[in-house]
């Protein structure tokens, strides 16, 4: 009797936690992914040396506040943790101790200022071997990202603690306050390239602007984890061809310039893939979309979607759209300002009207939080407003060259089709694939400049026809550094 009301104990239990998991599962495929919820453990290293004083570390913390807000609180989504350093680091607030927001924050702002020397190097190795090595979610892929604010050079070596954090899996970014750091340790602190994980203010109060570039930095790492190569560097983001297995999907063609390899897309081609294997973290607030392609025939008066995401029952939530008839372009992404979940935007300045006339086109979008820029052939085009974008659901389909609002696939040739995640690529981006773009002739060209490391200054002076960067004269650019950023 004993044996058989244990077993009918045991099958209970393992009844109860099957459908604990399905539970769970189904919240997780009806929740709008972004970085807000993507998970990470993200700590904090902040100075709090004799040269900061009280004041400015009152800044930071403000600053700290609200940097956390952007990211949902807990064991499932991000847990934070703060360490503050002088003679010696000392832990304010230990990895997934407070689970809310609320929590969080009543604890940052109750954080004092220590003063003292300044041992960077002691504070990173702590970090890494009291807050990261005893995270309760172990090494179980995870990013795991390390923030360094610092005003002053480093008193002890920061390069060997540094190296040991990066070998664990850490993610370390610098940011130098002040014409007191070195670029040098800055650099040995960070990781590479330099131009995404070091920053530097001229003083505290211009932390504050890079607060958003230092969001959308964080959550690239959570939400981005794979690379495309370019040339001579690596960017985060996504190579929709690869992932589509596009290769052993459709016939190989002849590119827009000769030796360049395109894909020839036929309506039997059905270019779809879960979501979830694409973009199992959602996307990021702000990103550089770019499609190189050529289509013929009645496909140039139809209405297709390049690109598009959909829920699990069919509705779209993202689309690229090309409206032949019309001869526009339209931008689709969510809201939570319609009823619909969704906001579209319709580009309908002239120049973009000649991707409609079936030849090899480069067609680049730059999303942001507040709008999104068109541009054809590096040309810019137009901007237009857009209401800030909610996740998305990622238990439905992502899908290239369908019809609108059909299942079948559109016929048309296609050389490149990206995400890269970081917002600055679209300066490096050229369109010179496409022949009589670049005076040096095609090819996959990544100039690289040098990079300004916060937001660029006030724009140029308008040139003879238009805005620099637009058609026309390129007029005179806005003085750098009039925000309080530096170049590295």
């Amino acid at each position: 009797m004993g044996c058989k009301m244990r077993s009918m104990h045991f099958v209970f239990w393992c009844l109860y936690f099957m459908l604990l998991h399905l539970f769970c599962t189904a919240q997780d495929e009806d929740m709008r992914l972004s970085c807000r919820t993507a998970p990470s453990d993200l700590v904090f290293i902040l100075d709090g040396s004799w040269s900061v004083d009280d004041i400015n570390f009152e800044i930071v913390k403000k600053w700290l506040v609200n940097i956390t807000m952007s990211f949902n609180i807990g064991q499932k989504f991000t847990q934070v943790g703060v360490v503050q350093y002088s003679d010696d680091p000392f832990l304010h607030i230990p990895l997934g101790k407070h689970f809310s927001s609320s929590d969080l924050i009543k604890a940052m702002e109750s954080i004092e200022y220590m003063g003292g020397n300044t041992n960077t190097g002691r504070a990173i190795k702590f970090a890494n071997d009291k807050l990261f090595a005893l995270s309760e979610r172990g090494p179980n892929g995870i990013a795991k990202i390390a923030v360094v604010l610092t005003d002053g050079k480093s008193q002890d070596e920061v390069l060997a603690a540094a190296e040991a954090a990066r070998k664990k899996g850490i993610i370390l970014f610098a940011i130098g306050v002040g014409s007191e750091t070195e670029e040098a340790q800055l650099r040995a602190i960070a990781n590479k390239p330099s131009s995404t994980y070091v920053f530097s203010v001229k003083d505290y109060k211009a932390i504050a602007k890079i607060r958003e570039v230092i969001r959308q930095k964080l959550c690239e790492e959570t939400v981005c984890p794979a690379k495309i190569a370019i040339n001579s560097r690596d960017e985060k983001g996504f190579d929709i061809l690869l992932h589509l297995n596009l290769a052993k999907k459709a016939k190989k063609t002849q590119g827009s310039f000769y030796g360049s390899k395109a894909y020839q897309v036929t309506s039997r081609d059905d270019l779809s893939e879960s979501t979830r294997m694409l973009f199992p973290g959602g996307l990021p607030p702000s990103y550089v979309f770019v499609a190189t392609l050529k289509y013929k025939g009645s496909v140039a008066i139809e209405e297709w979607d390049l690109w598009r995401i959909q829920t699990k029952d069919e509705k779209p939530q993202m689309a690229v759209s090309l409206n032949g008839l019309d001869r526009t372009v339209m931008f689709t992404t969510t809201t939570s300002k319609t009823p619909s979940g969704t906001q579209t935007v319709v580009f309908t300045k002239s120049p973009a009207k000649k991707l409609f006339d079936e030849k090899w086109h480069q067609l680049r979008l730059l999303v942001t939080e507040e709008d999104v820029t068109l541009y054809v052939d590096d040309l810019e085009i137009e901007t237009l407003a857009l209401e800030p974008p909610d996740g998305i659901f990622i238990n439905g389909k992502t899908q290239v060259g369908k019809y609108v609002s059909k299942e079948t696939t559109v016929p048309f040739e296609v050389q490149k089709l990206r995400i890269y995640c970081d917002p600055e690529q679209n300066n490096r981006e050229t369109a010179c694939e496409i022949p009589g773009v670049c005076a040096n002739g095609p090819g996959d060209i990544d100039p690289t400049p040098e990079p300004c490391i916060c937001p660029p200054g006030p724009p140029g002076t308008p040139g003879m026809t238009g805005e620099r960067g637009k058609m026309g004269d390129p007029g005179q650019p806005g003085p750098a550094g009039a925000d309080g950023c530096a170049r590295i």
